[in-house]
């Protein structure tokens, strides 16, 4: 089990500093095939029809109420794009990271 699914959001406010490149990077090792784009991680996730998409987005909306970590979702037919950053911030923070291994699993499962 990833050690990122184990762990919870921390509330963010503003006031500290996003996760440098580096720091970024190394997280980044830690979820699978997201991709890390100028202070945000994206991922594109596909299936088979519009019922699975649809039942994939709730559950990442689930997600996304317990952690208070809220991502971007483009919806299609047969794929959900998703990204995260923390706005409060201007970049990415571990949260960011928490989440997306938490929809990995999610997606795995």
């Amino acid at each position: 089990m990833n050690n990122l699914t184990t762990k919870q959001c921390k509330p963010c406010e503003g006031g500290i500093a996003p996760l440098t490149v580096d720091a970024a990077a190394t997280l980044l090792q830690q979820i699978n095939d997201w991709n890390l784009h100028d202070k945000q991680i994206c991922k594109t996730f596909s299936f088979k029809n519009y019922y699975q998409t649809m039942a994939f987005v709730n559950a990442v909306a689930w997600i996304s109420h317990q952690e208070d970590h809220h991502p971007d979702m483009v919806v299609s037919y047969k794929q959900c794009e998703i990204t995260y950053t923390t706005h409060a911030i201007g970049g990415l923070s571990e949260n960011d990271f928490i989440c997306a291994a938490k929809v990995d699993a999610l997606f795995g499962s």
